[in-house]
């Protein structure tokens, strides 16, 4: 397996400083860290980015998230392992990830249940998350980075 170029962000690292700013920005939001790491990992395995599923699955472990937890978690709905917030962020990263997917990109029925568990700056935070990790997706997978090769 080969990259088809370096990395995006290290020929424009004001991008590297920008998607780092982004994704800085979504702490401090009562959001707990395991939470963004599902939406990173379950974001990543629909976009097919495997830079992200390595780099992620690595650091979920870190803190303390299970195996059958991120083993799973591409069949959440079907699985005791997550709590409801949870779920509610999974689907929302979800739809918003998939927004070609349906008529209602986002339907009334995934935003009204995370927001019965986010509140509004959570959710801000949450949609930043994912709109992040989706673009860290598509820099790797546009450019066919590798797994485990990165330097950056």
């Amino acid at each position: 397996m080969q990259a088809r170029m370096k990395n995006v962000v290290t020929l424009v690292p004001a991008a590297l400083q920008a998607m780092h700013a982004l994704d800085k920005s979504t702490k401090d939001l009562g959001i707990p860290a395991k939470t963004f790491g599902l939406i990173h990992l379950r974001v990543s395995q629909i976009n097919g980015c495997g830079v992200c599923l390595d780099m992620h699955a690595r650091m979920a472990a870190e803190l303390g998230e299970t195996e059958a937890r991120m083993f799973t978690v591409a069949g959440w709905r079907d699985t005791p392992y997550f709590t409801p917030p949870e779920r509610a962020a999974l689907d929302l990263a979800e739809a918003v990830t998939r927004l070609a997917d349906r008529p209602d990109a986002v339907p009334e029925a995934i935003w009204s249940e995370a927001a019965r568990h986010y509140d509004e700056r959570q959710l801000a935070g949450l949609l930043v998350a994912i709109v992040t990790i989706n673009g860290w997706n598509r820099f790797n997978v546009a450019t066919r980075q590798v797994a485990g090769a990165q330097s950056w």
